[in-house]
């Protein structure tokens, strides 16, 4: 490795470390003398997804201004609007979304931001995706389960829960689509005692 190569690396390593931290100002220095904006840690994560993990949302910012790549994936299959959708980020996925993110983009499990943001319960996040983006609602996932069996599976039925199903439902759910093995997810409320999400369902024709 030629001395050359070898200080660009440290610069783009400062970049993404600067990143992480949030620390925005050292961001837009090191970029200013020349630091590749979409270089990789070892992770395969850029400054924009090491930012997006330490929920930077001014770092965030700031890398989008600057042209960073919101689409691209680390070796997690993660990248911005994944990640964030997952740990319950709105304003990063807000950001994300702004800048023309691409919601068809899935992750090691095959499911888009929308799938993950339903089985953790990110209520902010489902309702923000389905009504300012073009995320598609009856996506299947790699177990071929969409948001809202993945909302009814991995959900404990409470209100949270019941809220999410009832916006997934409203924004075009396929109520009557079922899991791998054909079960619904009214069949799947039912097993596990979900009355409400059971009412919820029934009213939308399951």
């Amino acid at each position: 490795m030629t001395t050359e190569i070898r200080e660009e690396t440290q610069m783009e390593q400062a970049l993404i470390t600067a990143a992480a931290k949030g620390d925005t100002a050292s961001v837009l220095e090191l970029l200013a003398s020349g630091a590749k904006i979409d270089a990789t840690n070892q992770q395969g994560d850029t400054a924009i997804m090491a930012a997006t993990k330490g929920a930077h949302v001014a770092t965030v910012e700031a890398l989008i201004a600057q042209g960073a790549d919101l689409n691209r994936r680390n070796h997690n299959q993660d990248n911005v609007l994944l990640y964030a959708s997952a740990a319950g980020d709105l304003a990063i996925v807000q950001l994300a979304i702004e800048a023309g993110a691409d919601t068809t983009i899935t992750n090691r499990f095959g499911g888009t931001g929308l799938i993950p943001a339903a089985d953790r319960g990110h209520v902010n996040i489902v309702e923000y995706l389905l009504t300012k983006s073009d995320v598609d609602v009856n996506h299947l996932n790699n177990l071929h389960w969409t948001a809202l069996l993945e909302a009814v599976i991995l959900g404990d039925g409470s209100e949270t829960y019941q809220t999410i199903v009832q916006l997934l439902v409203d924004h075009g759910a396929d109520v009557n689509q079922g899991d791998r093995e054909g079960v619904t997810p009214l069949q799947h409320a039912i097993d596990r005692g979900f009355t409400e999400i059971e009412r919820i369902l029934q009213a939308a024709g399951a």
